[in-house]
């Protein structure tokens, strides 16, 4: 990297984290409650996704599929954050979370490989599809319990990938299974589910989880959630969050942006607080000025 290049990239941070500690320093929060960096115990949850957890943990004695879909921005992989850490917290569970969902065959099974503490020969797919098998029995011997790959953005997973980790899990004509698997993913993934070479493994899935859009209510509700933990509830004002709960398209994400960039502007400022007038000076867009017609 060029060092003038470099540099720039130095400032950048070391502005970035200049920012940071102001805006903490100027409004007593924990951390900022608006960007993808938060600690677990702050993760909105949702009674829908509690139920999901609940019926989760049920079936990990058993194995098989479960899946989370819904439009982007609308807290799946955070979803999915949350589920791990609930799994981790339970004795005797080996949770995986696969980083490379667009993995070719033998780098898919290279990962699993790792995930699980098994060396794995890529170019021996029958001694790797062994291996792998042998382990997961193992540890269903002496836990009970099935080890957990997760997988967030599935859609991007392969449909060989799938079938793949599909018969790797069965054993004994389909009567048991040796992972239990979640899957997390945009609407592609349900279609995918649907095509011939798919359908076998969407039959399979015990549970699933839809994230459709929130209403303006519930996205107060994650705004006085996500406040009250970050340590400043008083942060924007009751007419602000109706604002922005009712102008954020029903999405998280893009809630979650406007708010960011509120934060921002007024932590510049050295405002004591977040309000309407703020949203409005900011969002609001500047009419144009009118052409005049040029008099020949």
């Amino acid at each position: 990297m060029p060092q003038a290049a470099l540099r720039r990239l130095i400032c950048q941070r070391r502005n970035l984290t200049m920012n940071d500690k102001n805006l903490l320093a100027l409004y007593g929060l924990k951390y900022n409650p608006f960007v993808p960096n938060l600690p677990t115990e702050a993760i909105w949850v949702t009674p829908e996704t509690e139920s999901f957890a609940h019926r989760v943990r049920a079936m990990i004695s058993q194995g098989g599929f479960a899946l989370i879909t819904g439009d982007p921005g609308q807290g799946k992989s955070k979803t999915l954050q949350w589920i791990s850490h609930a799994l981790s917290a339970m004795p005797d569970i080996t949770v995986g979370v696969m980083e490379r969902p667009q993995s070719k065959l033998a780098d898919f099974y290279r990962e699993l490989g790792e995930l699980f503490g098994v060396g794995l020969t890529p170019v021996n797919r029958y001694g790797s599809f062994k291996a792998l098998r042998a382990k997961w029995k193992a540890h269903c011997q002496s836990s009970l319990l099935r080890p957990v790959l997760l997988i967030d953005e599935a859609q991007e997973v392969s449909p060989a990938c799938l079938t793949e980790l599909r018969l790797l899990q069965s054993v004994s004509f389909d009567s048991e299974s040796l992972l239990f698997t979640i899957l997390c993913g945009d609407g592609r993934l349900p279609d995918m589910f649907r095509s011939p070479e798919l359908l076998p493994l969407g039959s399979r899935i015990r549970t699933r989880l839809l994230l459709t859009p929130r209403t303006p209510e519930q996205l107060q509700d994650y705004l006085n959630f996500a406040l009250e933990q970050a340590g400043y509830l008083q942060l924007m004002t009751p007419e602000l969050i109706q604002v922005l709960a009712a102008h954020s398209l029903n999405n998280l994400r893009v809630l979650n942006n406007t708010a960011a960039e509120m934060l921002a502007a007024a932590t510049e400022r050295n405002l004591p607080r977040l309000d309407e007038s703020l949203y409005f000076e900011l969002f609001t867009p500047t009419p144009s000025k009118p052409r005049r017609n040029k008099v020949i």
